[in-house]
């Protein structure tokens, strides 16, 4: 279903803004011209082209920042036997990020997405083919790129023969070739930005888009979210899927939860494999997590509370954000939370120190939220779903934590969103329109793409960038005045 823009062009596309929403809106940019978007997972990969297209049409850089805690999947062998920090959604983007200009270029995003066989022994059989260059994988691929790949991926191997133990192997089981190449990477160098710049220069990114992620650390972080009816779940997996709570970890100023579940045979069992965790890790961070099923979660026991940074034993601990990341938000004029778990793709990212800071500024012009087209795991339970007005709270509450303030009020909930994109449609979030415009927050209705189930659960790619080039303003001079649009105000 299409709409004609309306007459008043695209001011007319929005709410009217309040008297005092108006004024809080700086009147320059002061020759900001970066664009910020927080992400994470494969949700946002769907909508790479789209933010490509705004930041080409207002001549911006574009950073994505992306969280490291993940420790499910491929990502959780490779944590357990190298430690690390969780890189899959970092190495997502990188290859979703690839321009698709040539045969070789889609060789190497077919070769970086590239998942072995889910049993060992054949996924084990054709990683020794790719190391030997055998395999089918490598046709396309340029001579030079070739051996620098395979040069980085033999480095690897040798780490997985170091540390064979009796007690220990590595599992190839399913193992992504793109993370074990980054996980190469980063130890042939010492640095996992140094991994990220590597694979950059293979994937040919743009040299104005960068993948930040929002930690620069050679070590795994883990997360742990607090519920509203006091369980606490360590582990990013754990909250994300489906998985019995682990009560290890108490909410800060709340009295210790009881009793634990880590038994002790539990405990020595775990400490006798020789892997990268030290003594004491919980176990809820060590267990395998190889096979990740999104289908047919169960709801968790009540909403999420609050969510923070731990130690591998279950320690609450505050550290700050990538100096890269605050600086790519310092010289932005506009940030967007894109669609993704609000949780564990979001949240991780803006509870960090220095971002709550830097997020608030009133340089920055637009702070959007492209709300979710449906609700999942963390946004339930449901019988309790999260509004769109809850999705900005927990934004909000996340920027203050950052900044150890107390959390907001509604009415400030606009230093930290400006304005929310959302689809109309029954399982998206319920939008209380005039709620949000009360609070000088602007809200702009699009109508999605049918999925499935013949909803309107998706984004349509136009409408969308129309939407945020209503909002952030298109530079562009050549812009076609005579477009047709999705969008309701």
């Amino acid at each position: 279903m299409t709409l004609d823009a309306q007459p008043n062009g695209w001011q007319g596309l929005l709410h009217a803004p309040s008297e005092q929403s108006i004024s809080r809106v700086p009147s320059n940019d002061n020759g900001k011209r970066g664009i910020v978007v927080f992400s994470g997972g494969s949700a946002a990969n769907s909508l790479v082209d789209v933010f490509n297209d705004i930041r080409e049409a207002n001549h911006s850089t574009l950073s994505y920042v992306i969280p490291i805690s993940d420790n499910g999947g491929s990502s959780s062998e490779l944590i357990r036997v190298f430690g690390g920090p969780g890189i899959g959604d970092v190495r997502s983007r990188l290859v979703r990020l690839i321009p698709e200009d040539g045969e070789e270029a889609t060789a190497i995003k077919h070769f970086f997405n590239y998942r072995l066989p889910k049993d060992y022994g054949p996924a084990r059989t054709e990683w020794m083919d790719i190391i030997e260059s055998t395999h089918s994988l490598w046709d396309g691929i340029s001579s030079p790129k070739k051996e620098l790949i395979r040069s980085i991926l033999n480095a690897i191997q040798l780490e997985m023969l170091k540390r064979v133990r009796p007690t220990s192997r590595f599992d190839y089981s399913g193992a992504s070739i793109g993370n074990l190449f980054i996980t190469g990477a980063r130890l042939f160098t010492g640095s996992f930005e140094a991994a990220i710049y590597l694979l950059s220069s293979i994937c040919a990114v743009p040299s104005a888009v960068s993948v930040l992620p929002v930690l620069n650390s050679n070590f795994a972080h883990h997360i742990a979210a607090g519920l509203e009816d006091g369980t606490v779940i360590t582990g990013q997996n754990n909250i994300s899927h489906p998985s019995e709570p682990t009560a290890a970890v108490p909410i800060p100023g709340e009295p210790p939860l009881s009793p634990t579940r880590r038994t002790r045979k539990e405990a020595e069992e775990n400490d006798k494999a020789e892997d990268a965790n030290g003594p004491g890790t919980l176990p809820s961070l060590r267990k395998p997590a190889l096979t990740v099923s999104k289908d047919d979660e169960e709801d968790l026991s009540a909403r999420i509370e609050r969510l923070w940074y731990i130690n591998p034993y279950g320690q609450q601990i505050t550290i700050p954000a990538n100096p890269r990341v605050l600086d790519a938000l310092s010289n932005a004029s506009c940030i967007i939370y894109s669609i993704g778990s609000l949780f564990t793709s979001i949240i991780p990212s803006l509870i960090l120190r220095g971002v709550g800071e830097t997020v608030s500024s009133p340089a920055v012009k637009s702070k959007i939220l492209i709300l979710n087209g449906t609700i999942d795991r963390e946004t339930g339970p449901s019988t309790n779903p999260y509004t769109a007005l809850d999705f900005v709270a927990a934004i909000a509450n996340a920027c203050c934590e950052s900044r150890d303030l107390p959390r907001p009020k509604p009415e400030d909930y606009w230093h930290y969103v400006t304005h929310v994109i959302y689809l109309d449609n029954i399982t998206s979030p319920k939008v209380d329109k005039h709620g949000f415009n009360s609070i000088g927050v602007e809200t702009m209705r699009l109508y999605g793409r049918k999925d499935g189930a013949g909803k309107g659960g998706r984004y349509d790619a136009k409408a969308l960038r129309q939407a945020l080039e209503a909002i952030i303003g298109r530079k562009d001079p050549k812009s076609d005045k005579t477009r047709r649009n999705t969008l309701v105000g």
